[in-house]
């Protein structure tokens, strides 16, 4: 039975303490004297902290349903809320230390980032469409106005306004898919539309809710053909707001993109555990082929990239690729390949976006052409960004690697051999233009002979991105098992 709105609250309390940093940060904001004081980081890490303590903190169970049926408490979503408050943290210790962000508003910055935080843990919880699309909003606008917030740099002009009309067009889209479904079914909650639309006949609206859906939750994880914001909004955003937007809101795009389709058009079976079309909507195909489509495009578009930020913009597309590969198959092992890829992806992703940040504070260029003898320049960076682009290519013994044996192998058992043949052939693709950059870092001569120091802040996080791309490459264990019991406590 749903809880209460007050019975619910204490079963709230990360979202709480996001909130109330929030609110901490706008008082900061108004009375605090210099807007470039060190403080709104450091309460941003404390309440993100915070929130991260209390989420880890929660019990692992099936799910209560909280605020009368608008969200759920599950081990799924428990999941999800702590993988995207680690990303905000990295992102905040990024942004401490990157020269793009220097004599900005900090509190400001920082409302935002923790606004768009608030909204994915909502998104990773939501079981009443209402509440999925406010959720969807609150990271959406929030992540515009980052994406714009070097204000004076023309780019970042561009990538606001665009992020903004591709934005609100694929809500739209996706709304009316809602309504859709409202009108089929008379209800606004996930499960009750499921089982709605499992007993009814009308196939067309179905497929048509379906589609219009999928573009809505497509933009947010930027699957082709709804990826077309994201190189643009990845080159001219700041640095540490790429990296949150290519981590952070994809994780919790493919959190509500599995709630949301394995409730509305699939249901479990007890015996086996796997999940089954409860509609005439055959939307693994559909999804199939967009996994494919995803992988392929991000893939080959990077090849020709002179722009790092632009080139890992691309290689994120093709990211999400992979990951849709486990969300078509219907199992409880494709869905834990999912939740174990997106941690290594956090790590690896976020590392190689940190180095970019590094190297733009020395040379004020994020072209390739400028990372030529970096491995003499900056060697603890150039050999971190190495690690962290092997890894992203999935070569053992790197995390990446084990990422991807997860999901090809579900692939492989299940039987779809068309779509393991296709990433693999998109994995080989991916290590050109990944050792392009190593190629250019060791084996070309730099352009500068001054060294580029790397303070030792900045080295204590690469460490602390570097150490788990190293070991859950060897020692994955754990993580999968916390995967696998959180796909297990799906509440729907």
């Amino acid at each position: 039975m749903p809880l209460g709105n007050l019975a619910s609250l204490s079963h709230f309390l990360p979202e709480v303490a996001v909130t109330a940093t929030i609110l901490l940060l706008v008082v900061v904001h108004v009375a605090g004297k210099s807007r470039q004081s060190p403080a709104s980081a450091i309460l941003s890490l404390a309440g993100v902290g915070a929130a991260l303590l209390l989420t880890a903190l929660q019990p692992a169970a099936p799910g209560k349903v909280l605020f009368e049926g608008m969200v759920v408490l599950d081990g799924f979503a428990v999941f999800f809320k702590a993988l995207t408050a680690l990303a905000t943290i990295v992102v905040i210790f990024m942004s401490m230390d990157c020269g793009e962000l220097a004599g900005r508003s900090q509190a400001e910055y920082y409302i935002f980032l923790l606004s768009v935080l608030l909204g994915m843990f909502l998104l990773a919880a939501s079981t009443d469409i209402v509440m999925l699309y406010l959720s969807l909003e609150l990271v959406s606008i929030p992540s515009y106005l980052l994406a714009g917030y070097l204000k004076g740099r023309e780019s970042s002009i561009e990538a606001s306004m665009k992020y903004v009309v591709y934005g609100a067009t694929a809500s739209g889209v996706m709304i009316y898919g809602f309504s859709l479904l409202f009108g089929l079914s008379g209800t606004t909650q996930v499960g009750e539309i499921g089982r709605a639309l499992a007993a009814g006949k009308a196939a067309l609206p179905m497929y048509l809710a379906a589609v219009l859906v999928t573009v809505g939750f497509g933009y947010k994880i930027a699957a082709v053909p709804f990826h077309m914001w994201s190189p643009d909004v990845y080159e001219g955003a700041p640095t540490p707001v790429t990296a949150f937007l290519s981590v952070g809101p994809k994780a919790a795009g493919f959190a509500v993109l599995v709630r949301f389709f394995y409730t509305v058009f699939a249901s479990p079976d007890a015996a086996t555990g796997v999940w089954k079309l409860s509609s005439t909507v055959d939307w693994t195909l559909l999804f199939a082929v967009l996994s494919a489509a995803t992988m392929t495009v991000g893939n080959l578009v990077a090849i020709n990239q002179k722009n790092v930020k632009r080139l890992l913009a691309y290689s994120s597309i093709a990211h999400a690729g992979y990951m849709l590969m486990g969300f078509v198959l219907l199992t409880p092992a494709g869905l834990q390949a999912i939740l174990f890829y997106l941690v290594v992806y956090l790590f690896m992703n976020l590392g190689a976006f940190y180095v970019v940040i590094l190297v733009a504070n020395g040379t004020r260029s994020e072209d390739i052409a400028d990372y030529s003898g970096l491995g003499s320049r900056a060697p603890f960076a150039a050999v971190s960004l190495a690690i962290f682009l092997f890894a992203l290519t999935g070569i053992p013994p790197f995390s990446g690697f084990i990422g991807k044996v997860y999901l090809f192998a579900e692939v492989i058992h299940r039987g779809v051999y068309w779509l393991v043949l296709v990433a693999a052939i998109n994995s080989a693709i991916s290590l050109y233009y990944y050792a392009r950059i190593v190629k250019v870092m060791f084996l070309e001569d730099p352009k500068e002979s001054a060294e580029l120091a790397v303070p030792a802040f900045p080295k204590a996080v690469l460490c602390l991105l570097v150490i788990p791309t190293l070991v859950l490459g060897v020692y994955w264990e754990p993580v999968s098992r916390v995967a696998a019991n959180s796909v297990k406590l799906l509440a729907f």
